[in-house]
């Protein structure tokens, strides 16, 4: 847990700044041109150490694939399990809720609200949707960290 301890506090730090309402300016660039800038320089810095012949390797693609799965077993569990837990509920619930629990923010809360919302325009679901995709973030961080607990010391 203490190895995930600086991704959840950022997390919670880009939180601060929007929630305090103090440094608006900082937030805003937070949100917009900072982390635009970040991934740029990520995807530069990925791309750069990687060499063309890597890319098509066999391990790679293997691992390409591996995310690919985890992504949809994760929304298709998600969905079973939200479906499971409506019908122990006292209150009703869109089962489409679980498959936000996806890390994929906040893309997979953006899809499940279109989705909801193509069915019924009455569905209002992004907000409902953000909880579980903020939650699986913050697994993925203490998950990471702890991984990278086990395979390196610091």
């Amino acid at each position: 847990m203490p190895k995930s301890a600086p991704l959840v506090g950022f997390l919670f730090l880009g939180n601060l700044f929007r929630e305090s309402g103090v440094v608006e300016r900082l937030s805003n660039t937070a949100q917009n041109e900072l982390i635009n800038i970040i991934t740029i320089l990520l995807m530069l810095g990925i791309g750069a150490s990687m060499p063309a012949e890597k890319v098509l390797e066999p391990r790679t693609l293997l691992v390409l694939l591996l995310g690919l799965a985890a992504f949809c077993v994760g929304t298709a569990s998600g969905v079973i399990f939200g479906k499971i837990m409506s019908k122990f509920s006292k209150e009703p619930f869109n089962p489409m809720l679980g498959a936000s629990g996806v890390s994929a923010v906040p893309m997979s809360a953006r899809i499940v609200h279109h989705l909801g919302q193509t069915e019924n325009k009455k569905n209002f679901l992004l907000m409902h949707a953000m909880g579980p995709n903020v939650a699986g973030v913050i697994g993925s961080a203490v998950a990471g960290g702890y991984f990278l607990g086990l395979f390196i010391n610091f």
